[in-house]
């Protein structure tokens, strides 16, 4: 049967814990409750019985008697009150344990009394998860008729499951031993992911807690191996990311990976873009969440995306991702696998050749499509969009060419606003034969504009045409007139 695991009321609790009447006679009485002792460490927690408390119901058959048996429930005080034998403090006894005790309470009464104890309904396992995990807070674990204790990994998941910044090589569980002591045991769930060993995965107890540290460095190759374990995050729960810099619309964005390759954002206005096609169930990624950010610029420097992220104890991490590497390389390890409230920062490239300003913009988390100005002597002057990246030559082509009659084919004018507000004039020489470059040939960016000049010949005429026409305006007049 599955378990039934719901938060409780409460956060992170302390375990309270009973004081234990009626002790038997002759028994000291249990000293009164002390603060917890220093924790230790030891690996891993040992494999212990299931322990009795307040709420189990069990079953108390006693051979040859049966008015004394019967199914009685463990009282808040820990004790269980039965036939003739009274109150019995049961609490923290194995059932074995409680078997014994109840014997012997009953020894006066009957003779070689063989009592059979046994649990019929197990009361909800109190355990608290804390640290790197998406959900921390206390969690009821109600056990089933024969079901064993939750493992750590099963209630990791029911806390939300691990974040991208868990230590999972140091999860740390505690468990109250006695009255006076907290041991504190460590296991490593990377060597249950890489080896199948299933010892680390250990069963729990009722009052266990467990801490999952902050990882002091974030592994690549390693985090996205982590995505995948059953423990780990939902893979297709949308996730709040903030993309700044060097992207076409920067800001907030909700983002999924419901579908392969595909991101699908809402925008701080609302809007929602949907990106690529196909089933997968992997977390969202820092190329698509540029996706939805309309794509890097052509001024981006994608060798130094950082991905910000606040840890659960308060402190930030930065991760310096090279998507250059995952375009050259295939090294998918640098598409860093996102979590909720990441801050996305691509910077501004100091230098970008030609050649490299084309490779990105066949990249698949680059803007799709710019828009560009071609104006002057050209057959359909005015906004053109164009693929990002593509050259001044596109651009001329796109606007129709050359008006051939009136213009300058030699050379054009290249104006283009700069980032820090000023304005940049080129005038750059015109060869279609021309590969991608710098000088004559270079990429654009969006709105850029081209300026076409008129040619010598057309400047002459259409100055010629100014002179002119006012003279001919006036012969035209007189012959109206009947001069």
């Amino acid at each position: 049967m599955s378990k039934h695991l719901t938060p409780s009321v409460a956060g992170l609790t302390l375990f309270a814990f009973f004081a234990l009447t009626a002790p038997l006679p002759g028994m000291a009485q249990v000293p009164t409750f002390s603060p917890l002792a220093p924790t230790t460490v030891t690996n891993p927690p040992p494999d212990l019985p299931y322990t009795l408390g307040a709420g189990d119901r069990v079953g108390v058959t006693i051979f040859d008697v049966p008015e004394y048996t019967g199914e009685y429930q463990v009282l808040v005080d820990g004790t269980l009150n039965l036939p003739v034998a009274g109150s019995i403090v049961v609490k923290g006894l194995s059932i074995n344990e409680a078997s014994e005790r109840i014997s012997q309470r009953y020894a006066p009464f009957v003779r070689r009394p063989l009592v059979t104890l046994t649990l019929i309904d197990a009361r909800p396992l109190k355990i608290a998860v804390g640290g790197e995990v998406n959900r921390p807070g206390s969690y009821n674990v109600t056990l089933n008729e024969g079901q064993q204790f939750p493992s750590v990994t099963e209630v990791i998941q029911v806390a939300g499951g691990i974040t991208r910044s868990a230590d999972v090589r140091n999860v740390q569980i505690r468990r109250l031993t006695n009255l006076a002591t907290r041991q504190r045991y460590t296991v490593n769930l990377w060597q249950l992911l890489q080896n199948g060993d299933l010892s680390q995965d250990v069963t729990l107890r009722d009052g266990d807690e467990i801490f999952i540290p902050t990882t002091t460095g974030i592994d690549l190759v390693e985090s996205r191996q982590l995505a995948t374990a059953s423990f780990s995050a939902e893979a297709v729960k949308p996730i709040k990311v903030a993309v700044v810099g060097e992207v076409v619309r920067p800001g907030p964005y909700t983002v999924t990976a419901a579908t392969s390759g595909a991101a699908t954002a809402d925008s701080a206005s609302g809007s929602n873009r949907n990106v690529g096609g196909g089933s997968s169930t992997e977390p969202p990624t820092v190329t698509q969440a540029i996706q939805v950010a309309g794509g890097i610029t052509q001024s981006a420097d994608i060798r130094n995306v950082e991905v910000r992220r606040t840890t659960r104890d308060g402190s930030e991490q930065v991760i310096v991702v090279n998507l250059w590497d995952l375009l050259q390389e295939g090294n998918l390890a640098e598409d860093v696998i996102l979590q909720q409230g990441d801050t996305i920062r691509v910077p501004e490239a100091e230098t970008l050749t030609a050649s490299e300003a084309t490779e990105l913009a066949s990249a698949s988390f680059s803007a799709a499509i710019i828009n560009v100005n071609v104006v002057g002597e050209v057959q359909r002057a005015g906004r053109v969009s164009i693929a990002a990246n593509s050259p001044l030559n596109q651009a001329l082509l796109a606007a129709g060419g050359f008006d051939n009659r009136r213009a300058r084919k030699s050379s054009v004018e290249l104006i283009r606003l700069q980032p820090n507000g000023t304005v940049q004039k080129r005038e750059i020489e015109v060869d279609f034969t021309a590969d991608v470059n710098d000088q004559s040939n270079p990429p654009l960016r969006p709105n850029d504009v081209i300026i076409v000049r008129r040619s010598g010949f057309t400047r002459v005429t259409d100055t010629l045409g100014t002179i002119v026409s006012p003279v001919s305006n006036v012969f035209s007049i007189l012959r109206f007139l009947g001069f």
